[in-house]
Formats: C-alpha cells, structure tokens, sequence
C-alpha cells in the first residue's frame, strides 16, 4: 500500500490537534511539543502538524478527502457539523471537470477540506475547487 504524506505547518498545536482529531474521528498516534502525527486508518495518510512561529499565505488551493458514495459524504457531514462544525454544502457542482456532491470545513489555520463524491465526468468546470 502506498500512503501519501501532508506535513502542514501550524501555529496553534493544540487546535490543530483538536481539528484534526475530530475531521479524521482518531487521536494522532504521536505528539510532541511541535509535532503531532496522525495515520488515518481509512485514509492512505501520513499526516503531520509541524509547529512554526509564523505561517504565511497559503500555497496550498486546498485538501480533500474523496469518498464512495453520496451516502457517505452526508454522513461525514453530520459526524462533523454535530462536533460544532459549519460545514459549506455544495450538491450537484461541476468542479474539476466532474460532478460532484461536497461539503467543505475550516481548520485553525485557514485551510479548506473538502470531503465529497465524484458522480462521473463532466466537460464543465463552472465551480471550481
């Protein structure tokens, strides 16, 4: 199995932490005073949270998690929005040249996390990621 890596830098652990733990439904497997490691065990992750005195700007447009079916996006929603999230709806938009049913949440730091369902290709690119 191949696992993809995000190390993030953070300015707030604890916050991230919190976040994180509740966006992923597990506690990090490894915390230190600057650094917290999660591995999502029904994502293919190594996730990090890298302390830094400043974060700047964002390089990154955002992060997403895909899943199978709408059934689960509406359930991940729930899980997170009852956890004191404000989750963005976004149903049957063309984004990425795909039709695809998302919400999206905020973490501490600004970054947008999508979690959605692709329900096939489309040509149009209207309202994009």
């Amino acid at each position: 199995m191949l696992r993809a890596h995000v190390g993030l830098n953070v300015t707030d652990l604890q916050a991230s932490i919190e976040f994180y733990s509740k966006v992923f439904d597990q506690k990090p497997v490894k915390i230190k005073d600057d650094y917290a490691k999660f591995l999502p065990e029904e994502l293919a992750l190594n996730f990090t949270l890298n302390v830094r005195n400043e974060v700047k700007g964002n390089q990154v447009g955002h992060f997403g998690i895909q899943v199978a079916s709408l059934e689960e996006v509406l359930k991940h929603k729930e899980r997170l929005e009852k956890l004191g999230f404000f989750a963005r709806e976004e149903m049957n938009t063309n984004c990425c040249y795909a039709l695809q049913d998302k919400f999206w949440v905020t973490d501490p730091e600004g970054n947008e996390w999508e979690f959605f369902f692709t329900k096939g290709d489309s040509e149009d690119t209207t309202s994009c990621c």
